[in-house]
């Protein structure tokens, strides 16, 4: 009877919550000063290659950072379809801008443009471009590439976008590696330098297509600023 009474007991008392899984953050402030600097460098740009007036697009930028910090500040963590949505939007002024002033660019470079006759203008110009294409591209990986930093922060899918050396070789990575803004910079930079894939294999088509227009741009403003650039010295 009292054995009876015990498996009632059992059957009915609530279970234990387990132990909640682990929350692996990145801090926010690297992302920010990357955003910050290409407000920077669009302020240096030339009128004839920046997208609306010179206030515009860092205003614009700075508002979406700011809703960002607000609602997810210190270290990433907060999974949210608003300040989803505001990241993304954020990506596309940043990513959109880069890819406009590039083909102003290239256009100045075919037709002839104010900043075309002085190498020194000119050099300044296409490295600020140059430089606004990888920190853009930089952060659109790090917002897509598996569900963005605060999901990752969550968990890891085992198919990711980008697959990076630690993930294809675990036994070299420390426990629960994720990638960090560091890691999608650099992967911003060698793809616009070495014009593919170093380290870093996109796997996802997306990635895949994302990667190619980078290299394109960056190999057109590359080549054609550095030919316009000597041609004018000499």
């Amino acid at each position: 009877m009292t054995g009876q009474n015990t498996s009632d007991t059992d059957r009915t008392s609530p279970r234990e919550p387990g132990p909640r899984p682990a929350v692996h953050t990145e801090s926010r402030w690297p992302m920010a000063a990357a955003v910050i600097a290409s407000a920077v460098l669009t302020l240096l740009l030339p009128d004839d290659l920046r997208l609306g007036p010179r206030w515009a697009l860092p205003l614009a930028e700075a508002l979406l950072l700011v809703a960002l910090i607000s609602g997810d500040p210190g270290r990433i963590s907060r999974r949210s379809t608003v300040l989803r949505s505001v990241a993304i939007a954020l990506v596309v002024v940043l990513a959109g801008s880069a890819i406009w002033s590039t083909v102003q660019l290239i256009d100045d470079l075919i037709h002839g443009g104010t900043e075309t006759n002085s190498a020194n203008a000119l050099l300044l110009a296409g490295g600020s471009v140059w430089a606004s294409t990888v920190l853009a591209f930089s952060l659109l990986y790090f917002e897509l590439d598996s569900g963005g930093p605060a999901a990752r922060a969550h968990h890891m899918p085992p198919t990711p976008a980008l697959a990076f050396p630690q993930q294809l070789s675990p036994e070299v990575s420390a426990p629960h590696w994720r990638p960090h803004y560091i890691d999608y910079l650099y992967l911003g930079f060698t793809n616009s330098t070495a014009l593919s894939p170093t380290d870093v294999m996109p796997l996802a088509p997306w990635a895949k297509s994302v990667m190619t227009i980078q290299s394109i741009l960056s190999l057109m403003i590359l080549g054609l600023v550095v030919a316009r650039a000597v041609n004018v010295l000499a």
